[in-house]
């Protein structure tokens, strides 16, 4: 049994992740012994800037693109916003229309939403039960004043895995850009971005346990996309600052590292998955795997419970020692739920009772027990509470 005493089991690996001792180990000459501005011409500088540009190669090396079109940033939330401001406002003369979906993280949504004021026109296609985008829809949506298309990879809620492939063919048929964030699927889903027919990818270190405030757009040469940050000539004159190289070099190895072999990896994560929903479905009813059952990261499981609220769950499960998150957004002024379990159809009283639990390399079958003894306690004793129970749905409460 796992309390407070002892280590925490972390399931949140979704929101960030550890970071790992051989990317800890990468960075630290540059934090004091090559500290030199890589942007200088004196021969001390050339350390760092070698640093930089080996990152680049491994960044591109993982996404099967060259590395000149890799450009680093501060995260994937900066990567999103180059990607579409950027792409929107650099062909404005072709046309001022973008395509999206409404389950976007909101670097995504509240990006299109600004173009919008600035008069772009924004269309969000429909999503099926699991979150899926039709490539269908997306043909139907494009029209001559189509410039982008923006469609995530992976979803960071539900898990669901888009048919990127197909969506970047359709939008290569009519001529439109087509980015994606892809900010969850690094390390879990193989990216040929050539193959894929991605134009714009955005990814961010700490999602694949290298470190926070770093990111990088993969831009295809020969894209016409508008600086975000304007200053100096950093980064091949596209994104000015000083760059961060200790976290450069971080992100850098700590790709080269998921990346190595995907497949193992998913194959492990995947296993302790499943386990883990098929006890929390076999032990508490009115529980709802939420996100495609097959077509979805390795790592992700997202529920929904009846009659329950999300951050309860969360408070239980945390005076227990066990991290998770919720898509129900009680904290905020809009107490509204999850926007991603709403496109999928969920009512909002379901939405509101959601947990994703999300696994990552330190995680051990050690920790899915832990959650399956706990988990049914927790929902057990809030239904025993919840005034939305109904007498026969009513579970025991465990002491």
């Amino acid at each position: 049994m796992n309390d407070l005493d002892h280590r925490p089991v972390y399931m949140d690996h979704a929101a960030t992740t550890f970071m790992k001792p051989e990317v800890l180990a990468a960075m630290a000459p540059y934090f004091s012994r090559y500290f030199g501005n890589p942007s200088s011409l004196y021969r001390f500088a050339g350390e760092s800037r070698q640093g930089v540009e080996e990152a680049r190669g491994q960044v591109g090396a993982a996404l099967r693109a060259e590395p000149n079109e890799i450009f680093f940033c501060a995260g994937g939330s900066e990567a999103d916003n180059w990607a579409i401001k950027g792409a929107a406002l650099a062909n404005r003369k072709s046309g001022d229309h973008i395509v999206t979906s409404p389950i976007e993280h909101h670097a995504v949504l509240h990006t299109c939403a600004w173009l919008e004021k600035q008069g772009f026109s924004v269309t969000y296609l429909p999503v099926d039960e699991f979150g899926r985008v039709d490539p269908g829809d997306v043909e139907d949506a494009i029209t001559d004043k189509t410039t982008l298309v923006s469609v995530m990879m992976a979803n960071n809620e539900i898990g669901t895995i888009q048919p990127v492939a197909e969506i970047g063919r359709v939008a290569h048929d009519h001529g439109v850009l087509f980015h994606t964030d892809a900010v969850q699927a690094v390390g879990a889903v193989p990216i040929d971005v050539d193959t894929m027919g991605i134009d714009l990818l955005s990814l961010s270190g700490h999602k694949f346990y290298g470190p926070k405030g770093t990111g990088a757009l993969y831009i295809r040469r020969g894209t016409r996309v508008e600086n975000l940050i304007h200053g100096g000539a950093q980064e091949q004159r596209r994104r000015a600052g000083t760059e961060n190289v200790p976290g450069i070099v971080g992100l850098g190895r700590a790709i080269e590292l998921v990346t190595a072999d995907i497949e193992g990896h998913n194959r492990r994560i995947a296993a302790m998955r499943d386990r883990l929903v098929r006890g929390v479905l076999g032990s508490i009813p009115d529980a709802r795997l939420n996100g495609h059952p097959i077509e979805r990261l390795a790592n992700n499981a997202n529920f929904s419970f009846r009659y329950v609220e999300g951050e309860s769950i969360l408070l239980l499960l945390d005076a227990r020692g066990i991290c998770a998150s919720t898509g129900s957004a009680c904290s905020s002024a809009s107490l509204e739920p999850s926007h991603v379990l709403l496109a999928i159809g969920l009512p909002h009283e379901e939405a509101h009772g959601s947990l994703r639990l999300t696994l990552g390399d330190a995680n051990t079958e050690e920790d899915v027990d832990c959650v399956l003894e706990v988990l049914p306690e927790v929902i057990g004793r809030l239904r025993q509470i919840s005034p939305l129970t109904p007498a026969p749905a009513r579970m025991p409460e465990v002491d």
